[in-house]
């Protein structure tokens, strides 16, 4: 709980399931343009939230969610990068 009592929720990009936002996975526009996940959920800039699942990250690639979320055209090697990434930090 935080200090108000509120838990921050947020929606999951692929799955539409709301959760606590300290379960999900954030990913981040920076203000440079760059889209890359956020494993501190600090970085600067616009954020989305994606359930910390293979399912869900790879629901990322199929549906392209990012580019409506961003407003920027998200290109491809974007995601495989994102489930390089998410693949390789959970093993």
């Amino acid at each position: 709980m935080t200090a108000k009592g509120k838990i921050p929720m947020r929606t999951c990009v692929a799955c539409r399931k709301e959760m606590e936002k300290r379960e999900l996975l954030r990913i981040v526009r920076t203000p440079e343009g760059e889209v890359m996940l956020d494993f501190s959920g600090r970085l600067a800039g616009r954020g989305a939230y994606v359930c910390k699942t293979e399912a869900c990250i790879r629901l990322l690639a199929k549906r392209k969610p990012l580019a409506k979320v961003f407003s920027v055209p998200v290109p491809e090697e974007v995601y495989a990068r994102l489930e390089e990434e998410f693949l390789g930090a959970k093993n």
